[in-house]
């Protein structure tokens, strides 16, 4: 068991019961800002920007499993839970590494609502990292929506930078006009 703040949650890897869980997480936020994404011949550039009204972001239904799972996964992919005191879930980080260039993508990691702002991304990140570390991974990378502020900046207190983005990930989707920004820290 590990403490975050005064709330005990235990961090583990995911269960097969838990999926229903996983599956059910509402991540959605709200934020007050977004970065704004300027492309050119040369390349790009964002800064952060107010939006008012406020940007309520509700992700869609995801159209299927993508194979990652709770139990019998490969060695190069794991999902770690965050479990509250009450036995309800807390968070979840889906992780997948990838030997031919020692990356672990953080392929999807969510909070709950009302779990946010106790450490529980953090500690499910660290997860992340000791996963990273066992798998000989060289740096850590992730993809994150331009709208979605609020976790640009937890992923840059945790050390990710910056180093790339996707003008045409989202097209075609209910994100449609979003920019996907790539971000990277190398392995602690």
């Amino acid at each position: 068991m590990t403490a975050t703040s005064d709330t005990p949650y235990e961090f583990r890897t995911a269960r097969p019961e838990d999926a229903e869980a996983i599956e059910a997480l509402d991540g959605s936020f709200t934020t007050s800002t977004v970065f704004e994404v300027t492309v050119s011949g040369d390349g790009f550039a964002f800064r952060e920007v107010p939006v008012d009204p406020p940007l309520v972001k509700v992700f869609p239904e995801d159209d299927g499993d993508d194979g990652e799972g709770a139990d019998g996964e490969d060695d190069g992919s794991r999902t770690f839970v965050a479990v509250g005191t009450d036995g309800g879930l807390a968070g979840f980080a889906a992780v997948s590494y990838s030997p031919w260039n020692r990356r672990l993508t953080i392929e999807d990691i969510e909070v709950a609502a009302d779990h946010r702002g106790r450490g529980v991304g953090r500690a499910l990140m660290g997860r992340a990292v000791d996963f990273a570390r066992e798998r000989g991974a060289g740096h850590l990378w992730l993809e994150v929506t331009n709208v979605n502020a609020p976790a640009i900046h937890a992923y840059r207190r945790m050390g990710f930078a910056f180093c790339g983005l996707d003008t045409a990930l989202y097209q075609g989707t209910d994100s449609e006009g979003e920019h996907a920004l790539y971000m990277s820290m190398p392995c602690p």
